[in-house]
């Protein structure tokens, strides 16, 4: 596996800086859309309707819009499934320009294979079972590996990731336009710390869309249903969630949906279309 569009930076990188590179040194195109894909890190199984129709809209908005994504950049959880939609379904110029995996340094396996200063490293991870380490998807065009001195360690890369993405917001699609870069948030499965992740979304001024799989499991299918039960009324009456009134989880679920006009499912004809 040859890695050859990467930079290991620190987490407090500016994001203005770390755009300006993946513009002029990278020669990224400047994007029309982002697809921030969200989800669960660890393996789990779509179903194949599911499947399908994630992975063929997700690469057709990407193909149609010249969009950018991005993706935590591991060869596991929803990266992985971002990577084989690349792979199936993606032209050559995507697979070679706009798939973006932002990582963090310490949680990527044999990390030290890819310190080196303007040189291509051909990257073999150990691939030990044991280790809490994963390694990088190949599908990926590019990687920033955000590095904040912890090993073994997910989630530093978040902050920088949030950053960037503001900052590609204020970007203009066009000079004579005021309009900035449009981001949609894509929810897969995923787990407590999900939620939050599209609460930060949906309470941005003005909120940022998102986009959520229903039957990916987990976090996304509780996010779906409480979706759809408070189409009209804001109370659930379903005994499953009664039982989590009190939780932490419960109330950050609560508060997405108070912005629920920002929150989406793929209609059953827009999957029927494999359209996001």
């Amino acid at each position: 596996m040859l890695i050859k569009k990467y930079v290991r930076v620190a987490e407090d990188s500016k994001a203005e800086l770390v755009l300006q590179l993946m513009l002029k040194e990278w020669q990224m195109e400047k994007p029309k859309l982002l697809l921030s894909v969200h989800g669960g890190l660890q393996n789990f199984t779509l179903p194949p309707k599911v499947k399908h129709s994630f992975s063929r809209g997700l690469i057709t908005a990407a193909l149609s819009t010249g969009a950018w994504i991005f993706t935590d950049g591991v060869n596991t959880g929803v990266s992985k499934y971002v990577g084989e939609a690349v792979k199936t379904f993606g032209s050559h110029k995507l697979r070679k320009r706009n798939t973006v995996g932002l990582t963090s340094w310490g949680l990527i396996d044999n990390n030290m294979e890819l310190i080196g200063r303007d040189v291509f490293r051909p990257y073999q991870p150990v691939g030990n079972p044991l280790s809490k380490r994963a390694s990088l998807n190949r599908f990926h065009s590019h990687f920033l590996l955000v590095d904040d001195g912890t090993l073994g360690k997910y989630g530093c890369q978040q902050g920088l990731r949030r950053n960037l993405e503001k900052q590609i917001q204020l970007q203009r699609i066009h000079p004579r336009l005021n309009h900035g870069v449009p981001v949609l948030c894509v929810v897969i499965e995923g787990g407590p710390a999900l939620v939050s992740t599209v609460l930060d979304y949906v309470s941005r001024a003005p909120p940022v869309p998102v986009l959520i799989f229903e039957g990916s499991g987990r976090a996304a299918d509780l996010l779906a249903f409480l979706h759809k039960q408070t189409a009209n009324h804001r109370h659930v009456f379903d005994p499953v969630m009664e039982a989590w009134k009190a939780s932490h989880l419960y109330s950050l679920l609560l508060q997405c949906m108070d912005y629920r006009q920002a929150v989406s499912q793929p209609s059953a004809k827009q999957s029927q279309e494999n359209k996001l």
